[in-house]
């Protein structure tokens, strides 16, 4: 028996990703993005696109589709933290080569977010977490950075014109400054145009209401389910305006 599960377990370390068939392929790779293995990832990537696979039915089922399931677990408590930066460093892998083909092809993202810490606050591990849970789940991500003030966000939105825009804090005195960027917005006239998303320990839902954010996510899961439900909800709404 002994024999018989090193023998196994030898096969698991020398598995060679070419030998499986497509569909074997793809939940390999769900379990290595689970896992944070990146030149795996890489290596699955380049395989199905050599069988000629689509960028972005590669991207949807293989990358897309390991996340949620990242995600998930994330939310459920069952992953933390360290595990899904390496997941999502994983993914990014497989990103950088499918990115140039997805631009060829001009797919569409499912939306493009503009995200950042605010004013005073130079904390960005929970902020790049959600970036690349983001760009995991198919959103276009832009990352300003931390210590944003009021003019580096509209800048932000002004250049990339996403339809989201994501700000964190980590600390209680950098909070309200939230509110001085909606309320500049909403001077502007241009608050209605974005879905801000807001984010960050000390927050909490009532805080995102008084401040007139759409949202408050807990953590980089919810951020993404977020997202995903409030753009769905806005091509809805514009699609029977426009019908």
């Amino acid at each position: 028996m002994n024999d018989e599960a090193e023998i196994e377990d030898g096969e698991e370390e020398e598995l060679d990703l070419s030998t499986l068939d497509d569909d074997e392929l793809v939940k390999q790779m769900h379990d290595d993005l689970y896992d944070g293995l990146r030149e795996e990832i890489e290596e699955a990537t380049r395989i199905l696109l050599s069988r000629g696979w689509d960028a972005k039915k590669l991207l949807d089922d293989a990358l897309v589709e390991g996340m949620r399931i990242v995600g998930i677990d994330f939310r459920d408590g069952i992953l933390f933290v360290p595990e899904v930066l390496l997941a999502a460093n994983a993914m990014k892998g497989g990103m950088e080569i499918l990115r140039p083909l997805l631009a060829e092809t001009g797919a569409p993202p499912i939306g493009k977010m503009v995200i950042g810490t605010v004013k005073g606050d130079i904390h960005d591990i929970g902020k790049n977490l959600v970036a690349m849970m983001m760009e995991g789940a198919g959103f276009e991500v832009i990352n300003i950075g931390i210590n944003n003030s009021v003019e580096s966000y509209l800048d932000a939105l002004e250049e990339h014109k996403p339809q989201i825009l994501g700000m964190s804090a980590l600390l209680t005195t950098t909070m309200p400054y939230m509110k001085v960027v909606i309320d500049t917005m909403v001077e502007k006239g241009i608050r209605d145009d974005y879905i801000v998303l807001v984010g960050g320990a000390p927050l909490n839902e009532a805080f995102a209401q008084a401040i007139g954010a759409d949202a408050y996510c807990r953590d980089a899961a919810v951020a993404v389910e977020t997202a995903k439900e409030m753009m769905a909800r806005r091509h809805n709404v514009r699609g029977a305006v426009s019908g």
